[in-house]
């Protein structure tokens, strides 16, 4: 049976995807890690900054899964809707092409960027530019490190802000690189910005939508593999 390693940014769509996949979480590892028969999820940090230490704690995969949520360019996506790209394409113009998933057709382009794409100008831009149907911030890398390695790789994300959503730099800013909420900064940005708090709200409704596309599409995997 293929084992099939699923890559998260951040602890919320790991816990996410694991409760509605029913993946127990795997004690022995302090970030967030879950597994059940042949599917796995691992958070793998902001950027993929920490997917190296934590793929090599997993179980060997035979295919690797960048999921969660993105960000829509194109106008006609909606929240909820679900992004299984052919093509990746990274901030500095290079494409790689995903591998086929059972059950799951592929289509278009996502595009990874390095830092937020804050306002509905930039989004639009960016649609113009690339042609790219959304927008992450770690597809290209796990793809790159997966291609490196000879492993087989696949992107399967949720839209959880459409290209009218604003998506405020400080709301990332609340994830540290190993992909924790810290409520910490998430009081500090409430008392810098009131209004902060009702845009982590509509965009946490907005991720959890997503994770929900995302998880049927997991399970349709497991299912075929």
């Amino acid at each position: 049976m293929t084992h099939v390693l699923v890559l998260t940014a951040v602890d919320v769509e790991a816990r996410g995807l694991a409760r509605h996949l029913g993946l127990a979480r795997v004690e022995r590892t302090p970030w967030p890690h879950y597994r059940a028969g042949a599917l796995e999820i691992a958070c793998v940090g902001v950027r993929a900054g920490r997917i190296e230490e934590r793929v090599n704690a997993c179980v060997p995969p035979d295919l690797l899964v960048s999921a969660g949520a993105c960000g829509a360019l194109a106008p006609s996506l909606v929240t909820g809707d679900l992004v299984v790209p052919e093509t990746v394409v990274s901030a500095d113009g290079g494409r790689h092409t995903t591998d086929a998933l059972p059950g799951l057709p592929r289509a278009g382009a996502l595009l990874t960027v390095a830092d937020v794409v804050e306002s509905v100008a930039a989004k639009a831009r960016l649609w113009m530019e690339t042609g790219a149907a959304a927008v992450d911030m770690e597809s290209a890398l796990i793809v790159a490190w997966a291609r490196s390695r000879g492993i087989r790789v696949a992107v399967v994300r949720g839209v959880s802000d459409t290209a009218a959503d604003a998506v405020p730099a400080d709301l990332v800013a609340l994830v540290d690189v190993g992909g924790r909420v810290s409520a910490g900064r998430a009081i500090r940005a409430a008392l810098a910005r009131p209004s902060a708090l009702a845009d982590a709200m509509h965009l946490g409704r907005g991720t959890a939508a997503a994770l929900k596309t995302v998880a049927a599409a997991l399970a349709r995997v497991a299912r075929h593999g």
